[in-house]
This record gives structure tokens, C-alpha cells and sequence, in this order.
């Protein structure tokens, strides 16, 4: 930091997908831009292998498909619910390019170099330590002895919010704040993959897992088809794993998880000749909104991404990338906004929050808060997908007589020893909650 120049007009704190997006606008529009990443390289700290929605980032960079490192375009949903080794499966085919698979440390850095190239200054393995303040407005940012100044900070600095705590902005984080993601990426070949799953060359698989693979804790597991790979891992509630180890009831290291999802019956095939290439784990926000600070804009300030806690989770569809580089965007436009409408004061910053609340981002999480509630209940994943298990193999499992679905709901629900009634009434919460 000591051979960066001392004032900018913006600096964004954090080069993941929202910092890269503000940085690469604001570069674009001609701002004096600073971007400042911890990690070593471009996309060193993004571990992420998962699906991005396109059209958000398209909105940033028209050039999106023909450009960004694209894995592939997902035309099946699969949602699987898992009982032991039986399990039960659910597709739905796409024609459409909605979303893809991406590796995010590949496109990362290639939103890093966009940002590069339209001008902003990109410096990596900075730790920030602080927000400075004065007056009770963000006029810069301090890394050991330098301080670099400007009129606008932007925090993308992701799930871990140190920077915020510090300035006494946003709690300290607790387990009931977030969930621990662990994966694989297992290497199989393009023709082996695309053989196992049953697609094209052209197609891409993105799955949801839910069910024992977690034992009863509130989570699930993925599965993303990239180019030659395949993403697989799962993903725990923290606070739920805290409780279910306090009171003897959980004894896993969560890499266990991993490798018994991997090595489940019914998945195994899919990959079995595979190599695992890579290994890994990362915190990821748990329950959206609640863990957003009281405001996303303060005096020379703006806070956008996992930072301002935009993450969508209702069990089905799962945004954040494309949530992070949406923010990035309004923040950069608000920037834009106060820079032609009289200054950087607060009252023109605050134009970042407006757009924020009247986005599609906080209208999708302010609609699904009730899934997210209805997701951290323990007892739906340690009850309900064995009911759902039990149902259907009451349906189909038969020697004589065929149940009516009400009648196998019913046994299946004695088996399991659940109230059909909590069932029922779980079952509709889930619905509406969706």
C-alpha cells in the first residue's frame, strides 16, 4: 500500500464478485477506482463451485457469454431426497440459458481483469485493518501504517465482516448467523460425465440433495456438472451442528459428510472412476436479511454482497453471486448518482440504499423470509424426508392391494412415528413458504 497514491475517488475492499463489479463500472465512468484484495492472487480466496444466474451479470457485462469462463449452461434441475439408499428424484428440463456452472476463482478473475482494464488500480495481498473515520464518515482505509483516502468506501469483503465489526457497524458473527459449505471437485472427463448424467455436450446438471446425508441436521448437498468435473458437497447449518454435538446427538467431522455423499450408492455411479482435484470449505450466510446490518448506506459508505447479506436459500433456488454483482452495480450507479448531483454526501449515497430496497434482490428476500425460517427447523430434516421416502415406497412397493396417496401418507407417517397432522401442516408451511 505504501507504493499506492494516497487519494482516490472510490475504494472497494474486497474482489469478489460485487467489489469486481463496482469497480469495473465505476473504473468504466471514469472514477479514480482503487480495488484492494487480502488474497495472493486473482480469485485466490473464492471457493465456490456452483450455479450463477446470468442475466444480473449480463446487465454488468454484455459480453458475459462470449467471454466470461462459463462451465456450462444447467438444463436440468434435479432435487433428490434421500433416505438411507433409497432415495427419490425429481427432474426438470430447460431449453433456455438462465444459469451455469462456473468455478467462481476462474470467473472472478476475470471479473478482476474487466475491472483492470476499464481502468481501476487492483492491489492483492492488502489486509485492510480498518475503516478510517472522521466526523462520523468513511474517508478512507488503513493497512498497517498506510492510510489511502477517498470520498467513497465500498465493503465487499464478504461473509467475514471484520472491517465492519471494527467500526462497530454489525455484530460480531454467531453460529445462528451462517452455514459451513464444504466441497469436492471430483475430475471425471468430459465424454465420462456427460455419459453418466445423460446429457450433451452442451448441458449442464445442477442438483439439490437433501435428506440423512446431513443426519438430521438442517443443510443439504449440491451437485454442479462443469466442463470436465463435477462439484459436489454439502452444507450445514452451524448453529444446529453446535447444538447436535453439545448434546452427544452428532459425533461427524463434516469432511465425513462429504465423503459419504460421495461414496452413497446411488450417486457413486455417477463418478466412480474419478479423482478428487480439489477440497475445501467456506461460511456462507445463513438466513439472508437477518444477518444484514441496520443500513446499507452510511456517511461515505456503502456495503454491497455477502457483506450486506444478500443471499437467497429456500431449498430450491440458491442466489448470491448474481445478488453480489447486482448490488456492486447499484453501488456503483449511486456513486455516479451523488458525483453529478451536488457531492458526496450522505443524502446522495443514501440513493444506493432506495435502489437496493426497490430491487428484485430485497423484494425475493423480504418474500422468502418464512422458507428460510421453515429451513433451520431441525425437525423437518430429520423427519420429513423419511416420510416423503416411506410414501412413496408405499405406493410402489406392493404385493395386493394399492394404497389411495392419503392412505400411504398416513402409514408412512406411523412408521416414521410423525403426527400426520405436524405433517400436514409442515407440508403447507413449506408451500406457501416456496
Amino acid at each position: 500500500m505504501s507504493q499506492v497514491p494516497t487519494k482516490f475517488d472510490v475504494i472497494v475492499v474486497g474482489a469478489g464478485p460485487a467489489g469486481s463489479a463496482a469497480a469495473y463500472l465505476l473504473a468504466k465512468k471514469g472514477f479514480k477506482t482503487l480495488l484492494v484484495e487480502r488474497g495472493r492472487g486473482l480469485g485466490d480466496k473464492e471457493l465456490f463451485g456452483g450455479r450463477v444466474y446470468a442475466q444480473p451479470l449480463r446487465d454488468v457485462w454484455p459480453e458475459l457469454d462470449k467471454e466470461a469462463p462459463i462451465q456450462r449452461w444447467v438444463t436440468r434441475e434435479r432435487i433428490s431426497v434421500v433416505s438411507g439408499n433409497e432415495v427419490v428424484t425429481v427432474e426438470y428440463k430447460s431449453s433456455s440459458k438462465k444459469s451455469f456452472t462456473a468455478l467462481l476463482p476462474q470467473l472472478v478473475t476475470w471479473m478482476n481483469r474487466k475491472a483492470e482494464q476499464a481502468g481501476a488500480m487492483f492491489v492483492t495481498e492488502v489486509v485492510v485493518d480498518e475503516i478510517v473515520f472522521k466526523d462520523g464518515r468513511a474517508v478512507g482505509v488503513r493497512s498497517g501504517p498506510d492510510t489511502v483516502y477517498a470520498d467513497v468506501i465500498i465493503d465487499a469483503e464478504g461473509v467475514n465482516r471484520l472491517l465492519l465489526e471494527r467500526a462497530g457497524l454489525v455484530k460480531r458473527l454467531t453460529p445462528d448467523h451462517i452455514a459451513l459449505g464444504v466441497k469436492e471437485v471430483l475430475r471425471t472427463g468430459s465424454s465420462q460425465l456427460e455419459a453418466a448424467f445423460g446429457i450433451e455436450p452442451d448441458e449442464g446438471v445442477a442438483w439439490v440433495v437433501v435428506g440423512d446425508i446431513t443426519h438430521g441436521l438442517p443443510g443439504g448437498g449440491f451437485i454442479y456438472t462443469n466442463k470436465d468435473t463435477v462439484s459436489i458437497g454439502v452444507v450445514i447449518h452451524l448453529k444446529h451442528a453446535v447444538e447436535a454435538i453439545s448434546a452427544g446427538k452428532f459425533d461427524k467431522h463434516v469432511y465425513e459428510l462429504v465423503e459419504e455423499f460421495r461414496l452413497h450408492p446411488y450417486f457413486y455411479k455417477l463418478w466412480r472412476d474419478a479423482t478428487i482435484s480439489e477440497y475445501g470449505g467456506h461460511l456462507t450466510i445463513e438466513g439472508g436479511l437477518k444477518f444484514s446490518p441496520e443500513r446499507f448506506a452510511y456517511p461515505g459508505l456503502l456495503i454491497v454482497g455477502d457483506a450486506a447479506g444478500l443471499l437467497l436459500s429456500t431449498g430450491i433456488n440458491y442466489r448470491g453471486v448474481d445478488y453480489a454483482v447486482y448490488s456492486g452495480k447499484l453501488a456503483a450507479e449511486a456513486v455516479e448518482y451523488a458525483a453529478s448531483h451536488g457531492g458526496f454526501t450522505y443524502e446522495n449515497l443514501a440513493a444506493y440504499e432506495e435502489r437496493l430496497r426497490s430491487s428484485f434482490i430485497y423484494k425475493d428476500l423480504i418474500k422468502h423470509r418464512a422458507a428460510e425460517m421453515l429451513l433451520s427447523d431441525p425437525e423437518l430434516f430429520a423427519k420429513l424426508p423419511k416420510v416423503l421416502i416411506e410414501t412413496v415406497k408405499g405406493l410402489y412397493d406392493q404385493d395386493y392391494s394399492v394404497p389411495t396417496p392419503f392412505e400411504a401418507l398416513v402409514e408412512a407417517s406411523i412408521r416414521s412415528e410423525v403426527s400426520v397432522f405436524k405433517l400436514l401442516s409442515t407440508l403447507i408451511a413449506a408451500v406457501r413458504s416456496l
